[in-house]
């Protein structure tokens, strides 16, 4: 039986391990288009969070921290143009594997996005709205996480740190979720760890520094968010 009373901060998920097989990588990059379809909830927060603030007459700069393969940049930018609104968005990730299977997706398809690869603070430019997907989990230090996005973010803007919520329920729905879509990939042996190694509700709240909100935007999925960035 898979222990879940505490957060599992020791385990080291595939993807971070240095030698892990590069096309074993890009395979797990490209599948997560398809998973975090099925899973992370960001259409709806997209709806409800996002797309409040977006305009048809000015545009709005969002920046996707640790973007990974970039499905959630684009799928930002492509919801926001078929509402005829203008979103600029931003990807950004220290994998350069991960930006390389990014830009291969935005040339594929028809959103547009940025990728680059950096750290947020790296960037050293202002977003009206930072994102990130799935990220929360791996940070050591979640103030200093929390302090880097907050600053890249306009004093009017938007922060939204979106993750799992550990429980027994997402546990074993993804174990079985992943079956088939785990060959030749690290998805459902990484999945199965980030849930371990991911927050509850409370936890979270309690790890947070004053001024942010903990709310569950899907079964089984946290949102970590402040209203207005540094001044």
């Amino acid at each position: 039986m898979v222990d879940l009373s505490t957060r599992a901060t020791t385990l080291v998920e595939k993807m971070d391990e240095p030698d892990c097989d590069p096309r074993a990588l890009r395979r797990t990059y490209r599948r997560f288009t398809l998973v975090n379809r099925l899973v992370s909830g960001w259409r709806s927060v997209y709806r409800s969070r996002i797309r409040p603030r977006l305009s048809a007459e000015r545009p709005t700069r969002l920046l996707d921290v640790g973007c990974g393969g970039g499905d959630i940049t684009l799928a930002l930018a492509r919801w926001a143009a078929r509402d005829g609104l203008q979103l600029e968005v931003t990807g950004v990730d220290p994998d350069r594997l991960a930006i390389n299977v990014a830009k291969d997706a935005a040339a594929r398809g028809r959103a547009r996005a940025r990728f680059v690869r950096a750290t947020a603070s790296q960037l050293d430019e202002r977003f009206d709205i930072v994102a990130s997907n799935h990220v929360v989990h791996h940070i050591a230090d979640l103030p200093g996480f929390l302090a880097e996005t907050t600053a890249c973010c306009t004093a009017e803007g938007l922060v939204l740190h979106s993750d799992i919520e550990r429980s027994r329920g997402a546990y074993a729905g993804f174990a079985l979720l992943a079956v088939p879509l785990s060959p030749g990939t690290f998805v459902r042996v990484d999945g199965l760890r980030s849930i371990r190694r991911s927050y509850t509700a409370e936890e979270l709240r309690q790890a947070a520094p004053a001024g942010w909100t903990v709310t569950r935007h899907t079964p089984r999925r946290l949102l970590l968010a402040r209203e207005g960035g540094d001044a």
